[in-house]
């Protein structure tokens, strides 16, 4: 398998293709994309010529595009689901608890960004979980390890256990509005 690198509109539009959970990224441009296999060999070639490798085309083509609709904001971020923006390739390539958890909270930030800034109220009992920089964060608490989370303006606590990194994700989920099923597959991705 190889790994491609692409941009971040990109990958929310072939995340957005989705049609079952669990679809990998390829398979989502295999729907997408219509692929011809074509083998170069004639009925006449050799043996020795026939076993060597097919060459492969790939033959794209484009699919009829509705009339744009006009959408705003509010009714995009209203539908967009946390689901939208992960996928299992992306979550597995994460190897570190904290990874997950910081890439899960990335990807709720991306599926709600209107309503993200909710997480500042969740707390603990002696110690702030969320906050706008590393130092609100320091200051509040000792040994805490406050990490950045990705393609936001916040910051997270990353020093606590699993357990209470699963709480804090089933406190986001609900406080974003999901169900109780949603908020416990959120939570069980870490």
């Amino acid at each position: 398998m190889k790994t491609i690198e692409i941009d971040d509109d990109l990958y929310q539009f072939i995340a957005s293709q989705t049609q079952q959970i669990g679809e990998s990224a390829s398979d989502i441009l295999r729907r997408l994309l219509i692929v011809r296999l074509t083998e170069a060999q004639e009925p006449s070639v050799p043996a020795t010529k026939a076993a060597a490798k097919p060459e492969i085309q790939a033959v794209v083509e484009p699919s009829p595009q509705p009339p744009a609709k006009k959408v705003t904001t509010a009714a995009v971020e209203k539908n967009a689901s946390v689901f939208d923006f992960i996928s299992p390739q992306d979550l597995s390539a994460e190897q570190s608890v904290v990874g997950r958890f910081l890439f899960i909270l990335s990807a709720l930030s991306r599926a709600h960004r209107s309503d993200f800034a909710q997480v500042l109220e969740i707390k603990g009992r002696n110690r702030l979980y969320f906050g706008q920089s590393e130092a609100s964060l320091l200051g509040a608490g000792s040994s805490t390890n406050p990490k950045p989370i990705p393609n936001t303006d916040f910051w997270v606590i990353t020093n606590s256990n699993t357990t209470r990194k699963k709480m804090m994700l089933t406190e986001v989920a609900s406080k974003l509005g999901y169900s109780s099923v949603e908020v416990e597959r959120i939570r069980d991705l870490l």
